[in-house]
């Protein structure tokens, strides 16, 4: 996939926030440290373009990134973190069920889970909410530099059995250090658009 263009257009809040040109969009959601920024970087083969928040769990934006004015990444903020208070993460549940509710332009939504450990209840909250609102998903598995090649079937396993995948939901193993998996994920980005009727260019 080549990258001509991208750029954050919008941090949003409200529904009124959202942009809305119609344009299709791959929303990116997991826990906080998951590697979400990180994982977005590799994608675009860019440093620094999506930053970290010093504070983990206080990213409470959803933040939309133009790709080569084509389609979006949205990057959702990241949840698990155990020091948020109960009323930030009620505003949490309200900012992500706002956007999921009756986003058309959402085509697919991509799940973080860290590759070295099994998915949390909070993993697997997310997933049936995904589901529940009717999206597809695809699990990257991140910081698969962390463990061997041998070990990513065992791993995966654990992941698809934890979340309780489909047979045909895929998980892809992403370093975002030796740049595992970055064309899989792409294919799979390119895929998902094209199943809901949009052409990417590719080359």
């Amino acid at each position: 996939m080549k990258i001509r263009s991208s750029e954050i257009v919008m941090s949003a809040i409200n529904k009124s926030q959202y942009p809305e040109e119609g344009i299709p969009e791959i929303a990116l959601v997991g826990r906080s440290n998951v590697g979400k920024s990180s994982t977005v970087n590799t994608l675009l083969n860019r440093r620094n373009f999506a930053r970290t928040s010093q504070t983990p769990g206080k990213t409470r934006t959803i933040n939309f990134y133009l790709i080569n004015n084509e389609f979006y990444f949205v990057d959702l903020p990241g949840y698990g973190y155990a020091k948020i208070a109960k009323s930030e993460k009620e505003k949490w549940g309200k900012i992500m069920e706002r956007y999921l509710e009756d986003r058309d332009e959402l085509c697919a939504i991509f799940l973080l889970v860290d590759i070295r450990h099994e998915p949390t209840a909070d993993d697997k909250m997310m997933y049936d909410w995904i589901k529940h609102f009717g999206y597809n998903c695809v699990v990257i598995a991140t910081k698969a530099d962390k463990i061997s090649r041998g070990q990513y079937q065992k791993h995966i396993s654990i992941i698809r059995k934890k979340l309780q995948l489909e047979k045909d939901e895929k998980v892809i193993p992403l370093s975002s250090l030796k740049k595992t998996g970055v064309e899989e994920v792409w294919n799979e980005i390119i895929k998902q658009y094209e199943e809901q009727g949009y052409e990417i260019t590719v080359d």
